[in-house]
């Protein structure tokens, strides 16, 4: 048994595989090792993780950077800190940050780009315009200052929204607040963003004055990260876009020189299209096609104008031009220029010229090298090889445990005799997926939730599943914003003693981070494989990782597309007293290169009468 003391670790129970990842954290730090673990929902992630790193690092003088793709994802790790810190009575700062829009005082700022807010936030900083940030810097006030930082110490650790309500009411500002604060922490849960992006990994080290040599880091929901890396080095450009800006340069003085080179590079665009076969609609492009003649001036023109338009409007289509022709001039190896041809719903064509990313590591191998130490943790890292592979660790410790859970609360079954394979879709394919989808929802005493590949097949599947489905029926509605989801949610919840169903989409609002626990889900039924469309970005992403790994099809479509619905079917049981049903609907699901993607404790049935086995799994 570990020594709670020794270890920060709070609770009363040790849970089961708890005490073994707790030890192997704690030798991972103390041989400057690297880390991946895939640890299902119940082990105790966090606290595994947070508890023997906290008392490494205090003891060694070291910073532990705790990253998550979501803000929503920050309280966990605060309330544990706060509860560790209550325990013993430890006296570890910690600093909870997101990006810097967001903890931003000024009015306004929601709808920016995070590019186009930086720009203003740089603009109103020159300009001594930010009444916050120059209460910030005047001398006059370090007492105040200071007794503000004291009392959040004091109080802490803290709810970043609540850090920016008290800061922002006394009219400092909060983010320049929290990284004084965070100069002298232990732990700094941040987001992803902050240490991937190269510039403002640069920038935020240099302000909290640490390094990564003497810094741990920690990915949470690890698996979004391959992802997030690729998005964070590719952008695009498209002729809609070349149009707001024209219109945006004959708005403002000083503008008019530069339409003439706006409509040069909308007219290479359509030239470039020109390419694109007519049996078509995209093509590969090289990087000297898309070229200009004194490249570096017409981007600092373009530039300076955008800078401009900023100080009256926030933003600028003209500075979105401007970031794509820098990045534009990237690496070939690692990327994929495409041209993309398509049209808006009143019939214009547009053009589109896309630069991306397609290996994560080009980010992350950095990172990996740097740091004191690198630990990435999810409930659905697996493979763990794969991972492995994608974020370019050579030297790391590959764990996988089994989920927690009594498997007698869990029946996983796998319905063949569908498909949403898209050589399959058609009326009577739809009909027959509503019918079973009805029967499964009708058969189970409480809230469901169907997760669809798409909005365009739900609402498909739908038009017969609402003639026979007894349930109460809502509906996911795409780009909800948190306030419309959470409200979903409530009323969702509401409806457990009667039963409601919630048809969702796999790679939306509720395909992830939502929980239920208790009685507010019964079910969940996962509808086809959200595979990705065949593009020619994704065959670029196959062929790379083909040509790297040897395990093109597997890395680059078929993995993620099985790990969102593992992270779909993951709604369904969320502590040891949840009891559920896991129903994967496709005939795919059986076939050898998807199943052997399941975590390897997953025990599926294979069934054609599932009503029966959700019968008897609920009476028993």
């Amino acid at each position: 048994m570990i020594n709670k003391e020794e270890y920060f670790f709070p609770y009363e129970v040790v849970r089961g595989h708890q005490e073994e990842l707790i030890k192997e954290v704690k030798k991972c730090a103390e041989n400057r090792e690297n880390i991946l673990i895939h640890a299902p929902t119940g082990i105790g992630k966090t606290i595994s993780v947070l508890s023997p790193l906290v008392s490494y690092a205090a003891k060694n003088d070291l910073t532990i950077f705790f990253l998550t793709p979501r803000h929503m994802q920050h309280k966990i790790v605060i309330d544990t800190m706060r509860l560790i810190k209550e325990k013993f009575n430890a006296n570890i700062t910690v600093v909870d940050f997101i990006g810097k829009k967001w903890m931003c005082a000024q009015n306004g700022v929601d709808f920016l780009s995070s590019g186009e807010f930086g720009e203003y936030c740089r603009d109103l900083i020159e300009k001594g315009s930010c009444v916050y940030y120059e209460n910030f810097k005047n001398k006059k006030l370090n007492v105040k200052k200071d007794l503000i930082l004291d009392a959040i110490l004091k109080d802490g650790p803290m709810h970043v929204q609540d850090v920016v309500k008290k800061i922002s009411k006394e009219k400092f500002c909060p983010f320049e607040m929290s990284a004084v604060l965070a100069q002298k922490a232990k732990v700094v849960v941040m987001d992803y963003y902050h240490l991937l992006n190269p510039n403002i990994r640069k920038s935020i080290l240099a302000r909290l004055n640490k390094e990564l040599e003497r810094s741990i880091i920690v990915f949470d929901e690890c698996h979004n990260l391959p992802e997030k890396c690729r998005k964070i080095l590719t952008d695009q450009i498209n002729t809609r876009v070349i149009d707001l800006a024209i219109k945006e340069v004959g708005q403002f003085n000083g503008g008019e020189g530069l339409k003439d080179s706006l409509l040069e590079i909308g007219n290479l665009l359509l030239g470039l299209s020109k390419k694109i076969p007519l049996d078509k609609s995209e093509c590969l492009v090289e990087k000297k096609d898309f070229s200009f003649e004194d490249y570096d001036s017409l981007i600092e023109d373009l530039g300076s104008f955008a800078d401009e338009v900023r100080e009256e409007k926030k933003r600028s289509y003209v500075g979105s031009v401007v970031n794509f022709l820098e990045l534009w001039r990237g690496n070939d190896h690692g990327f994929s220029r495409i041209l993309t041809k398509g049209f808006l719903e009143d019939g214009r064509a547009v053009v589109k010229l896309k630069y991306s990313c397609l290996d994560p590591s080009l980010i992350t191998k950095e990172l990996i090298v740097s740091s004191y130490s690198v630990i990435g943790m999810s409930g659905t890292l697996t493979p763990l090889e794969m991972y492995k592979d994608l974020l370019g660790f050579e030297n790391v410790k590959l764990l996988e445990y089994e989920n927690p859970f009594p498997k007698k609360n869990q029946l996983s079954l796998i319905v063949p005799g569908v498909t949403t394979k898209f050589s399959a879709r058609n009326e009577k394919m739809y009909r027959k997926i509503a019918l079973k989808c009805a029967c499964l929802v009708n058969a189970v005493s409480g809230n469901s939730i169907v997760f669809f590949p798409s909005y365009n097949t739900r609402d498909e599947v739908n038009l017969f599943f609402e003639r026979w489905c007894k349930r109460t029926t809502f509906l996911e509605q795409k780009g909800m914003n948190k306030h419309e989801r959470d409200e979903l949610i409530e009323k969702f919840k509401s409806y457990k003693d009667k039963g409601a169903v919630l048809l969702a989409v796999s790679n939306g609002s509720f395909g992830e981070g939502i929980d239920l626990i208790g009685d507010f889900l019964k079910a969940v039924f996962v509808v086809g494989i959200p595979l990705t469309k065949p593009d020619l970005e994704v065959q670029m992403l196959i062929d790379y990782y083909e040509g790297r790994f040897k395990k093109g099809w597997d890395y680059g479509y078929i993995y993620p597309a099985i790990i969102t619905t593992i992270q779909n079917a993951g709604r369904c049981i969320r502590s040891e007293n949840d009891k559920g049903v896991v129903v994967f609907l496709d005939e795919r699901y059986k076939w050898g290169n998807y199943f052997k993607c399941f975590p390897k404790d997953k025990n599926f049935i294979i069934t054609e009468t599932p009503v029966q086995k959700i019968n008897e799994f609920f009476k028993d």
